[in-house]
């Protein structure tokens, strides 16, 4: 029977000029609504520490009277203030309740920026699979690769680093669940391969920063010397008292490196979402249940042998995608403590102690097993 969820649909979306206008204004509102909300809540606090926290609706009361003093703030769509509003005040409530980093004032010059917009009245509509109409941008083209089907709740519009655009379509839609394969893996995580089953299987690593390093660093030299003059000029400039002195943003030889820079970065980033895709997506269909180690990646990343290789394997990225893929199609991921997972005999529970990394078969002396390292551990893994 199929189950209701919520589902992140990304497109990318194809503005023409006047709508890339008012995209960019609604950044720049909403962040002003940032901005000054915050700046609010903080002399709020410095005034009476004892009130109690506020909620969205209570800014969300303030915004007409901030319409009314920057009328600017009526040209942008007011469901994307008031969720502004309700971001805002969930960041600072997890300051107060759980710790968490203050929230920040927004800077314009951070170029990956991004707003949301509810779904109000039917303001939102797909009209074919090319077609999409979002409020106060009108009708966009768009591409992706998967079906649109169910309720649209809400649209994030983002611009990414590279002046890309995308919508990302929050759908409230029915998913059948797969069928039950009666099958229980175990997965070992690893750098030589990414991922390994305790049925013997082996994802190879692809290192797909390599592939490209060559033409990234090609760049990320220009980029570095790019950047270096485009200082020494500003310098110069404030050193001779110019009245409007350079920054960055205005050496266009500069913004083009970055801008290269910006894209090999996104190529790597999406050849490797596609792989560990396409490994999840395998993993759900011929397993019900999932077992896989709690790798703490901050840790390993002391390493700075392998920093670069592990930080490369995105292994929090799939197990984020194995928890709702497993969710979505009925199946159940199961995290597991590593601990001494490749040490102890799969065969006979003989702890053989720890084993250095270059030693990747090991005979147990205790049966005379011979073991594959990384498919014991995941032997282990399937047996907790």
């Amino acid at each position: 029977m199929a189950v209701l969820f919520l589902k992140g649909i990304k497109l990318r979306v194809y503005p023409n000029r006047e709508q890339r206008a008012q995209i960019q204004a609604s950044f720049g509102c909403n962040r002003f609504v940032w901005n000054q909300m915050l700046n609010m809540l903080i002399t709020r606090y410095e005034n009476n520490p004892e009130l109690s926290l506020p909620s969205s609706y209570t800014l969300d009361y303030l915004l007409p009277q901030l319409k009314r003093e920057y009328p600017f703030l009526k040209s942008v769509e007011s469901t994307s203030l008031q969720v502004t509003n309700h971001d805002l005040i969930e960041a600072y409530r997890c300051f107060f309740k759980q710790h968490r980093g203050f929230p920040k004032f927004k800077s314009r010059k951070y170029p990956k920026k991004s707003y949301q917009v509810k779904m109000v009245n039917h303001n939102i509509e797909v009209v074919d699979t090319h077609q999409i109409i979002l409020p106060k941008l009108g009708s966009m083209s768009f591409k992706t690769g998967a079906l649109i089907k169910g309720t649209i709740k809400r649209v994030t519009i983002r611009r990414s680093v590279t002046n890309k655009y995308y919508a990302i379509l929050l759908v409230d839609t029915s998913i059948e669940p797969l069928e039950k394969t009666k099958h229980i893996v175990g997965l070992d995580l690893g750098v030589s391969d990414l991922v390994i089953t305790s049925t013997g299987v082996k994802y190879p690593t692809k290192r797909f920063d390599k592939q490209l390093a060559d033409k990234k660093h090609y760049w990320e030299k220009r980029l570095a010397r790019r950047r270096l003059q485009a200082q020494t000029q500003i310098a110069r400039d404030h050193h001779n008292h110019v009245l409007e002195p350079r920054e960055l943003t205005d050496f266009k030889n500069y913004q083009k490196a970055k801008l290269m820079v910006a894209k090999y970065n996104e190529k790597i980033a999406n050849q490797r979402n596609n792989y560990l895709h396409q490994i999840s997506k395998q993993l759900v269909e011929q397993y019900d249940v999932i077992k896989m180690e709690d790798l703490k990646t901050k840790n390993l990343l002391r390493n700075h042998h392998l920093a670069r290789a592990i930080a490369n394997q995105g292994w929090r990225l799939l197990r984020t995608m194995l928890a709702y893929k497993a969710s979505w199609y009925g199946k159940q991921l199961v995290i597991v403590n590593p601990y001494k997972t490749s040490q102890v005999c799969a065969n006979c529970g003989y702890d053989d102690g720890k084993h250095a990394l270059n030693i990747r078969r090991w005979t147990c002396p205790n049966c005379d097993v011979e073991h594959d390292r990384d498919v014991n551990a995941a032997l282990n893994i399937c047996r907790a």
